[in-house]
């Protein structure tokens, strides 16, 4: 394939589909898996009013961007709001979640992720896996991540941008950044995991071999489709330059027995939880049911 952002086998699943057998082979060899349409148009109104609220709640699961204003991030969803409860623990994503892992699975951290509209900013290049061995303590990289599309997602507002079969590589070369944030003042610690400076990135090196060996796909699709990906995958985006939002609501889901030891948690709750039970779905049409008028 390639070497510039485009279209990949893996990216045109059918809209009605479940993760099938197939379908998680070419996870475990691509790294994702892209499903377009998963939720209706009517669910993700209930998942897009659920969002609203969630960033206009003042709360320290609330993350800004560098202007202290605009809203990039909030975090611990799922145990905040019945309307992530039901999207975290839909069948959609827990089947799919357990396929793919082979095992049972609890949600170990939910975010809305807002580019806001001529003001998200960026997600650097990085792995997600190295925040939770180094940060966390979890003992290996099985875990997955579900984005679920809040909005449409097109090449200008800042698409979720992958290298497909990085994730076979282990943790790659990364850099460390321990130094000031700009913007965040005498924030904790932790915060340097959640902003545009991020604590671990992948070196420049590194990312340019993977990526010029396998290139870079961007999936892009309307509203309720949902791309899943490997905690070792090699990913980023680029600052919203359109006048339309962004936000991708995301639950990163683990084996149960890849759970950290409780002990071990420095972070707070609604970054890394505490309750590694198997998840028990809902029905099918929680988030209908959910968006329905009391």
């Amino acid at each position: 394939m390639g070497n510039e952002p485009g279209e990949h086998p893996t990216m045109r699943a059918p809209s009605s589909a479940r993760v099938s057998t197939t379908m998680a082979d070419v996870y475990q060899r691509e790294g994702f898996v892209f499903l377009e349409n998963l939720f209706s148009a009517g669910e993700v109104e209930t998942v897009r009013a659920a969002a609203l609220a969630a960033g206009a709640q003042e709360s320290e699961r609330r993350v800004f961007e560098s202007d202290g204003v605009t809203v990039r991030s909030v975090y611990g969803i799922h145990e905040h709001d019945g309307r992530f409860a039901a999207l975290a623990r839909h069948p959609r994503l827990v089947d799919a979640a357990r396929r793919i892992l082979g095992g049972d699975v609890y949600v170990y951290q939910s975010k809305l992720n807002a580019k806001a509209a001529l003001g998200g900013d960026l997600w650097p290049w990085h792995q997600d896996y190295i925040f939770w061995r180094n940060e966390d303590a979890m003992p290996a990289p099985r875990a997955v991540t579900a984005a679920v599309f809040v909005d449409d997602v097109t090449e200008l507002n800042g698409p979720i941008a992958l290298v497909p079969g990085s994730h076979k590589g282990g943790v790659l070369p990364y850099d460390t950044w321990n130094g000031e944030l700009a913007g965040y003042g005498t924030s904790p610690a932790w915060m340097a995991n959640l902003v545009a400076r991020l604590k671990y990135t992948i070196q420049r090196e590194a990312l340019l071999g993977v990526a010029l060996a396998h290139g870079v796909v961007t999936p892009k699709a309307k509203a309720g489709s949902v791309l899943l990906f490997d905690c070792n995958i090699a990913h980023a985006s680029a600052m919203n330059l359109s006048p339309y939002p962004r936000t991708v609501a995301l639950f990163t889901y683990n084996r149960v027995d890849n759970a950290p030891d409780i002990k071990a948690l420095h972070r707070p709750e609604f970054l890394v939880s505490r309750d590694s039970q198997p998840i028990e779905v809902v029905a099918d049409d929680a988030l209908r049911l959910a968006g329905a008028p009391a």
